[in-house]
């Protein structure tokens, strides 16, 4: 999703937050790393801002479920913000605060935010996942309804 927005320069799936250097997919899925699946966005802040990204980020996931995403469960699928500035961190605790107080969402947002550290590109199966692998049925029964709640929600902000 982040893909279609305009200003996003580029986006790469990848693992950040753990411990282990160079983790695979395997050994994220199976927890055992402390690290959260991700995506780095690269964007070009004149075109869109920070907190632009983070309204598509909260709206295309549930903030309030502690280590799950739907049918995924671990801290491996928490819902957390890599920040790389003190600016960011604000922003992102700001956005946090606007939900809470505007009861966007039925329990408290979790998502953590945190600094960042290291980020790992994830293999090159999962990059573009949906791209290569749209007739899946995780993929149909999962981001498609989340695709087009987006594309309607955030319309003007996609390339055209």
């Amino acid at each position: 999703m982040f893909k279609e927005l305009s200003g996003v320069e580029r986006v790469l799936s990848g693992y950040t937050g753990g411990t282990v250097p160079n983790p695979t997919y395997e050994q994220v899925c199976g927890g055992r790393t402390g690290h959260a699946e991700a995506v780095q966005i690269t964007f070009d802040p004149k075109v869109i801002s920070y907190k632009e990204i983070l309204d598509v980020f909260f709206s295309i996931h549930n903030p309030t479920t502690l280590n799950q995403q739907g049918a995924d469960i671990g801290t491996q699928y928490r819902s957390a913000i890599f920040y790389h500035s003190n600016g960011q961190k604000a922003i992102a605790e700001q956005a946090i605060q606007e939900l809470e107080n505007g009861k966007i969402w039925g329990n408290p947002i979790v998502t953590a935010v945190v600094p960042f550290e290291k980020f790992y590109p994830s293999e090159d199966y999962h990059q573009d996942y949906y791209a290569h692998n749209s007739a899946q049925p995780y993929c149909r029964l999962v981001i498609d309804p989340k695709l087009s709640k987006f594309r309607s929600r955030f319309s003007e902000k996609t390339r055209k």
